[in-house]
C-alpha cells in the first residue's frame, strides 16, 4: 500500500500455465472491485492459462438497466472491465437479474443459495406455509421456492421516489392466516422487508421471516430489522458481516455457514477444470413427480406414484440444465406387480 491509498497486489509465486480462481465479493466500496480487477490483470501478465473470477456477490447488479435518461448501466460495465483484465470464466450466486449472464461474452456459473436455504426452511415445518416476494422483479424466484415447498405465493407491488425509498405498496394475495416467508436476492436498508412485512401482519399473517442471501445491511438496515414484525432474517455470507452489537443482531441469522458457502463455491470450481456438468450448483437436489403413471406391458394394472410401495423413482446425479429453469434428468422406474411377484 502506498500512503494515499493506493495498493498493488501481487503473486509471490510462478503461476505460469497454472489455473487461477481468484475469490472475492464485489460490494463497495469500489476497493473491492479494484481489488479484483488488479488481481485479474495480475494473474494474466503472469502468464495464467485460465482464470476464473468467483464472485460470491456481484456487485453494481441493480444498475442492469436506464431506469431513466443519462445514467449508466453499471452491471454492463463491470461485465467488461472483468473480461478486459483477464477473467476466462465467472462463477457468482443469484444475480439481481439473471439477464446479467449475457452481458458477459465469457461463460457464467450462476448458482443459487436455494440449497442451503430450503433445507433450512423444512426443518422449521411451518404450517400454512406461504412464499412471497417483496416486489414483482423477484416473482420468479418466489415461484421457484413454492415449487420446492409446494406452498402458495403472494407478490408485493411497491412504487419507488428514488433509491432506497418506497412511497407506496400494495400486496397481491391472502396471508391470512398463513406463515409467510419473504424471498429476495439481497437486503440493502432492510426498507423493503420491513414495509412488507408489517403490511403481511396487518392483513392477518401468523408470521413473517426473511430469507436474503446478499447481507448488505446498510444505513440503519439493523434498527429497522429489530422494530419490524418480522420474525428473523435468514440470509449466507457472500458478504462480509458488518461489526454490530449482539443487541441488534438478535433477529439476523445465518443459514449458511462460511464452511456452506465456500463448498459450493469450491464445488462448482472443481467441476470447471474437469469440464463437469454444474447441475448440481444450480439447486437440483430433490425432485418433485406428482400424478406419475406408468402401464406395464401386458398386464392391466396401472400404477402410480401416490402408491408407494409399487412404484420407486430414482434420480441420478447428472442433470442437464435447458432454457427457462428446465433440467433434463434421466430417471430409473421400478414397478412391483400387485398381482405377479414380479419386478
Amino acid at each position: 500500500h502506498y500512503s494515499d491509498g493506493e495498493f498493488q497486489p501481487s503473486f509471490e509465486e510462478s503461476i505460469r500455465g497454472s489455473r487461477i480462481f481468484i475469490i472475492g465479493s464485489t460490494h463497495p466500496s469500489s476497493e473491492n472491485l479494484m481489488e479484483m480487477l488488479l488481481m485479474l490483470d495480475a494473474a494474466k501478465r503472469a502468464s495464467a492459462r485460465h482464470i476464473t473470477a468467483v464472485m460470491p456477490y456481484f456487485g453494481w447488479a441493480r444498475q442492469d438497466r436506464k431506469d431513466k435518461p443519462r445514467v449508466p448501466i453499471g452491471a454492463k460495465l463491470i461485465a467488461k472491465l472483468l473480461e478486459s483484465a483477464g477473467a476466462t470464466r465467472i462463477i457468482t450466486m443469484d444475480l439481481h437479474a439473471d439477464q446479467i449472464q449475457g452481458f458477459f461474452e465469457k461463460p457464467v456459473d450462476h448458482l443459487f443459495a436455494s440449497a442451503i436455504f430450503i433445507p433450512y426452511l423444512q426443518q422449521l415445518n411451518l404450517d400454512k406455509l406461504t412464499v412471497a416476494s417483496p416486489d414483482m422483479g423477484g416473482s420468479k424466484r418466489a415461484y421457484a421456492y413454492s415449487k420446492f415447498l409446494e406452498s402458495d405465493v403472494v407478490i408485493c407491488y411497491k412504487q419507488r421516489a428514488k433509491a432506497n425509498v418506497i412511497t407506496n405498496m400494495e400486496l397481491i394475495g391472502d396471508v391470512t392466516g398463513k406463515n409467510v416467508v419473504l424471498v429476495d436476492d439481497m437486503v440493502d436498508t432492510a426498507g423493503t422487508l420491513t414495509r412488507a412485512a408489517d403490511l403481511m401482519m396487518e392483513r392477518g399473517a401468523l408470521s413473517v421471516r426473511a430469507i436474503c442471501t446478499h447481507a448488505l445491511l446498510s444505513a440503519d438496515a439493523y434498527e429497522k430489522i429489530e422494530k419490524s414484525r418480522l420474525e428473523e432474517l435468514i440470509v449466507s455470507d457472500t458478504i462480509p458481516s458488518k461489526k454490530k452489537s449482539k443487541k441488534n443482531e438478535k433477529k439476523t441469522k445465518k443459514a449458511a455457514t462460511k464452511k456452506t458457502t465456500a463448498s459450493k463455491g469450491s464445488d462448482a470450481s472443481s467441476s470447471s477444470p474437469e469440464n463437469q456438468s454444474q447441475g448440481p450448483g444450480f439447486g437440483i437436489e430433490k425432485l418433485f413427480l406428482k400424478d406419475v403413471s406408468v402401464e406395464v406391458p401386458n398386464s392391466p394394472e396401472i400404477f402410480t406414484n401416490r402408491e408407494a410401495p409399487q412404484i420407486n423413482i430414482e434420480l441420478n446425479n447428472n442433470a442437464k440444465p435447458l432454457a427457462d429453469g428446465f433440467y433434463e434428468v434421466a430417471l430409473q422406474i421400478t414397478v412391483t406387480s400387485k398381482q405377479a411377484d414380479k419386478t
